[in-house]
């Protein structure tokens, strides 16, 4: 599936999840999905337990993950020694 394919899976609603963004069709925010995966939930678990939902939801929330940090800045607050 296309980048852009992707990303249409994920919409910004201010009246839905204050704004947050969510998958299309879902109160399901990316920050929720991307949060399962970090702690160990795999795509497998999340699929069975959220009916509806597909791979490409989750590889959706990835991407938009992505594209959101690529255009970020990052100032250290502070210097890591070695």
């Amino acid at each position: 599936m296309k980048d852009k394919e992707l990303l249409d899976r994920i919409i910004l609603n201010p009246e839905v999840m204050t704004g947050k963004p969510i998958i299309r069709g879902t109160r399901l925010t990316v920050e929720f999905i991307l949060n399962l995966l970090a702690h160990g939930t795999k795509e497998d678990e999340i699929l069975k337990e959220y009916n509806g939902l597909t791979i490409y939801d989750i590889q959706a929330c990835l991407l938009f993950a992505t594209r959101s940090l690529e255009k970020t800045d990052f100032m250290p607050l502070t210097t890591e020694s070695a």
